[in-house]
């Protein structure tokens, strides 16, 4: 009976603490943020780790960001056409695809690929060094942590997944076509008249500022993630679930942000 009547008491704690730990996580990833600014102007210019991190989160998701772009690029062109069948409107799958894909799936899709390939690489190796104190031993030569390890993989994120998007839009909307024209029957010129009166550029600009967005986030949080987590194997397993947990969300909660910004100023 004390059990039940000190529930009330106990979800409000739980919910006090789950808020105080939301703001500290903000304060410190805020202040990790700077920090990364700070030392992004700083010389040396770590241009050979950059690149290694660029072959990296692009090069090594490449193929499966292909992949899933194909596939949901078909199924999409499948569902769009028998929906609109009933309306007498199928000629119009390959631009709703087109704008579908462009708008929101290319660059959340690709997102959430990344976060779950690249982001929880970058917290497992970051966080590895750090409960090996390895970036101790950095910081003993004087090479900074942050500028080190930080700076190259956050630009190699803020870079790749714009272009990581692009070809999810293009491998996408080539996995449309021929579903929609070659096994849906939809007369190909109609099909490339109506993608190009209803696709303008206004759409794919705002997918690629999502997918500059999402990039930098991800990676942020991925580094941070690993950056600070606690000692032992299993804190190091913490910090990678927690920067794939956070770097999913943060794409979810930003491409809402990002949405109802862009269609008002594009």
């Amino acid at each position: 009976m004390l059990a039940i009547m000190n529930l009330p008491k106990r979800m409000i704690e739980a919910l006090g603490n789950s808020i105080i730990e939301f703001v500290s996580t903000v304060g410190i990833l805020t202040q990790f943020t700077y920090k990364f600014y700070f030392w992004l102007m700083q010389k040396p210019f770590r241009v050979r780790i950059l690149f290694n991190q660029l072959f990296f989160v692009g090069n090594k998701s490449l193929f499966i960001v292909c992949l899933a772009g194909l596939f949901i690029g078909m199924v999409m062109a499948y569902q769009t056409y028998y929906g609109f069948k009933l309306i007498n409107v199928d000629s119009l799958v390959g631009p709703i695809v087109a704008i579908s894909l462009a708008k929101e799936l290319a660059p959340v899709v690709t997102g959430l690929i990344v976060a779950g390939r690249a982001g929880s690489a970058m917290a497992a190796e970051i966080g590895t060094m750090k409960v090996t104190e390895q970036i101790d031993a950095l910081e003993v030569m004087g090479i900074n942590g942050i500028q080190y390890l930080v700076v190259p993989r956050v630009l190699a994120g803020f870079f790749t997944l714009p272009l990581l998007s692009i070809m999810f839009l293009f491998v996408g909307n080539v996995g449309s076509y021929i579903v929609g024209t070659k096994v849906l029957q939809i007369d190909e010129s109609l099909y490339f008249a109506k993608l190009g009166q209803f696709m303008f550029v206004e759409d794919l600009l705002q997918g690629i500022i999502k997918a500059f967005v999402f990039g930098f986030l991800i990676a942020i949080i991925s580094t941070y993630s690993g950056y600070t987590c606690e000692k032992g194997a299993e804190g190091v397993g913490k910090g990678t679930n927690k920067a794939v947990v956070l770097g999913m969300i943060s794409v979810l909660v930003f491409d809402f942000i990002l949405t109802s910004i862009l269609v008002r100023i594009l």
